[in-house]
């Protein structure tokens, strides 16, 4: 059973598993789902063709799955979905996608998202990303996996940035952030690798290395963006226990449409 604060407002037709709690004064539309386990704090309103996992933590004053800021929007019914394990702190803002994209926004599972974090349409977060106060995510970003941006990072629409990615407090960026980077400054620059945050998370030294090699070739020797891209394919076997993450690079520059920060 569901636990309903008795001022609450859940409209004909929304969808609570078992053991969701809502708290006071919320607001559930009719066409959202909540998985069980979920928490939804006070004064949480969440809207639209909204789909929420299980075991998230949502706190007060969030708005979930209303129109996106987007003067190209008619009202279709675009979602929005939120994975499983998510801690979703106070006043974020995210938006549902449009028809111009594919009609989802959509947040992984096991994220942490602090205050005032806003994700406008059509953005596409992966799994265990760390977003700090106040950080501002235009329409079409793409966050991948294990990303922690500072607070205050401001982020054009389109852009992407690549997993295992931290960026400092107050950073700008306007073009694609490879994987494994550091990236500060207002416009962003790469100021190295994200090597403390790769050997928490259990890469060997050996991966670290070509990973290393990888940042070497696009940011220390001068190379064009397509020469770097030709030096990055030649470390693929050299490890091979980090093809993979040579893959990851190669892919994420093949599908770069807005160029990368250098």
């Amino acid at each position: 059973m569901a636990t309903i604060h008795p001022t609450a407002v859940i409209e004909p037709g929304a969808q609570l598993g078992a053991n969701v709690s809502v708290g006071p004064y919320s607001v559930i539309g009719a066409n959202v789902r909540i998985g069980e386990g979920s928490q939804i704090g006070p004064h949480v309103v969440i809207q639209g063709h909204t789909t929420i996992g299980r075991d998230n933590r949502i706190f007060q004053f969030a708005s979930l799955g209303a129109e996106p800021q987007d003067k190209k929007y008619g009202g279709e019914p675009t979602q929005l979905v939120i994975g499983d394990r998510n801690l979703i702190r106070e006043f974020v803002t995210f938006n549902l996608g449009t028809v111009q994209d594919g009609g989802v926004t959509r947040l992984g599972d096991d994220n942490w998202i602090m205050a005032y974090v806003h994700l406008a349409h059509d953005c596409q977060l992966g799994n265990h990303v760390t977003i700090s106060n106040s950080t501002q995510l235009a329409g079409h970003v793409q966050i991948g996996n294990w990303v922690t941006l500072g607070g205050l990072t401001h982020i054009h629409q389109f852009c992407k940035v690549g997993d295992h990615v931290m960026t400092g407090m107050g950073s700008a960026i306007a073009q694609d952030v490879p994987p494994f980077m550091i990236t500060t400054g207002a416009p962003a620059e790469i100021r190295g690798l994200n090597a403390e945050g790769l050997r928490r998370r259990g890469f060997s030294p050996e991966r670290v290395a070509v990973i290393k090699q990888m940042h070497k070739v696009l940011y220390r020797q001068g190379l064009t963006f397509d020469a770097a891209r030709e030096g990055i394919d030649a470390l693929a076997g050299t490890v091979p226990e980090a093809d993979g993450d040579v893959a990851l690079m190669a892919r994420f520059l093949a599908d770069s449409t807005r160029g990368i920060v250098r």
